[in-house]
């Protein structure tokens, strides 16, 4: 008897306990939501002196008259009142809902409906849930005016070198042969607050640079200078790569089309004319050569990493023009390819860019 009166006292407590977790529970909810209301007040209100605010700057530009003015703000101003009402509404109806159900209220599960990605599962016993749940997904915030977007950026194309005193013409490296490949990621940020045709990138970039020996030759390091000498056998392949971490920097101009919502404000220069002009700061990861041939019947591979005499630090301009994500790149180091060289060489890069 002294057992089942002490579990029934136990079952009696915990009944209790679980009531009241759940007015506690739902009056948390109750004063969520009327915080809430304020929020929603206070946040068309901002958004309705911003929009007053524009205004008032296309009036200053000349961009509008003091009539399409007046008209432009009483308009957002009955929109800011009517999503204050409509908003509020919701919440109102809300806070009655939690009211007059003691915070009991039903929700829909998988077997009701599916919000498109956000689908909730759970367990159902006689028709009626056990117990739900759903991914966790966090809720980002629209920023209303996004100034920054980033890029990743890949070129491809022809590479060689200018040689001082000799035309590209006769340069002693095979202009289809030699090629280049850059990837990398960059920021692009409008300058002005309310026009975008100029623009500010940044970023960094892995650029492999090649040069392909037109004839039987190889580089080779003779008396402090890289030189290129003929080789002893026959050569099936003689590539020189330099592989570079650089930093760029452009300004691009070109226009774009303004989308402007009751949520966002955005520039998008997609299917548009893009002109950028600027250069580039970094350092050398490494130099290599590699050599096919054959050596007395046996195949020979050789790779051979090396300083090269070949300069540290790198440095030079470069630009690009085009469509959209498609632009013609040209890019050209003002540092010598080698240091201390008799005569100077400086890499060069023709090809295209992608902006993905």
């Amino acid at each position: 008897m002294k057992t089942i009166t002490f579990y029934s006292a136990v079952l009696f407590l915990f009944l209790v306990s679980q009531v009241s977790i759940g007015q506690e529970n739902y009056q948390k909810k109750i004063e969520a939501l009327k915080m809430e209301k304020q929020r929603i007040v206070e946040q068309e209100k901002n958004a309705l002196k911003f929009e007053v605010r524009d205004i008032n700057q296309r009036l200053e530009n000349g961009n509008i008259t003091e009539n399409e003015a007046r008209i432009l703000k009483e308009e957002v101003a009955k929109q800011r009142a009517l999503n204050i009402e409509n908003r509020v509404a919701i919440i109102e109806n809300r806070i009655a809902l939690l009211e007059r159900n003691k915070g009991d209220v039903l929700t829909l599960t998988e077997s009701d409906t599916i919000y498109g990605d956000r689908m909730r599962l759970g367990l159902l016993i006689d028709g009626k849930p056990v117990f739900t749940f759903k991914p966790n997904r966090r809720k980002r915030e629209i920023k209303y005016d996004r100034r920054t977007y980033s890029d990743f950026v890949m070129a491809v194309g022809l590479n060689n070198a200018l040689i001082e005193g000799q035309s590209l013409s006769d340069s002693p490296y095979k202009i289809g042969g030699s090629r280049f490949f850059e990837m990398g990621w960059q920021w692009r940020i409008r300058v002005f607050k309310n026009s975008n045709w100029l623009r500010f990138n940044y970023g960094f970039s892995f650029q492999f640079n090649g040069l392909k020996p037109d004839g039987n030759k190889i580089f080779v390091q003779e008396d402090g200078q890289t030189v290129l000498q003929e080789f002893e056998y026959d050569l099936d392949k003689s590539k020189f790569r330099m592989d570079n971490l650089v930093f760029p920097v452009h300004f691009e101009v070109g226009p774009s089309r303004l989308k402007k919502t009751e949520r966002t404000l955005r520039y998008s220069i997609r299917d548009q004319f893009r002109l950028g002009f600027g250069g580039y700061g970094g350092f050398s990861l490494g130099t290599r050569q590699k050599l096919k041939y054959n050596r007395d019947g046996d195949n020979v591979k050789d790779k051979l990493k090396r300083d090269y005499n070949s300069s540290d630090l790198i440095y030079g301009v470069s630009g690009y023009m085009g469509f959209d994500g498609v632009l013609l790149y040209l890019k050209y180091d003002l540092n010598p390819i080698f240091k201390d060289a008799d005569v100077k060489q400086n890499n060069i890069s023709l090809g295209l860019r992608f902006d993905i």
